[in-house]
């Protein structure tokens, strides 16, 4: 198991730990509200540069090294189309099933990637973001759709058309 494959598990030990203690001592909602305190920051910071990419493509494409060196396996699938940059984002592997029944959950997603989803929506509101399968759920792979309006091209050539 690599270094930042172990730190990413103890990383989501302490974030469900802190969801179950949050939720008991004040509701699951509270909870949810508490975690995502300060998170669409983070994720501004982390995908910031990424997104500056002409396409999201491209951004998810340049993420591809990261998610491996955390052990999971990701591909990227652009499906812009007429306006729309959009991409799936393919994971064969999600890291967070067994410690996420190990912490006493039965599925991952709401604490991990619902709550991600939820700080990327929050940090850039032009991108629009769902969850289209999921692995807890019995899907093969987990799959993530994002959108937004396709970057204007900036060409001030004299083409004709």
């Amino acid at each position: 198991m690599s270094n930042a494959h172990a730190e990413l598990i103890e990383a989501a030990r302490k974030k469900f730990s802190r969801f179950r203690e949050l939720s008991e001592k004040h509701g699951e909602a509270k909870a949810w509200e508490i975690m995502l305190e300060g998170f669409p920051e983070i994720q501004k910071q982390r995908m910031g540069p990424l997104l500056s990419l002409p396409t999201l493509a491209e951004a998810f494409r340049q993420a591809i090294p990261q998610f491996k060196s955390i052990g999971m396996e990701m591909d990227v699938v652009d499906i812009s189309n007429r306006g729309t940059d959009a991409v799936l984002e393919v994971q064969r592997i999600c890291p967070w099933l067994e410690v996420c029944k190990e912490c006493g959950y039965a599925i991952p997603c709401h604490v991990i990637c619902e709550l991600d989803m939820a700080a990327t929506r929050l940090a850039f509101p032009e991108i629009k973001g769902e969850i289209l399968c999921r692995q807890a759920l019995g899907a093969p792979v987990c799959i993530f759709m994002y959108e937004r309006a396709a970057k204007t091209s900036t060409r001030t050539d004299n083409a004709t058309t």
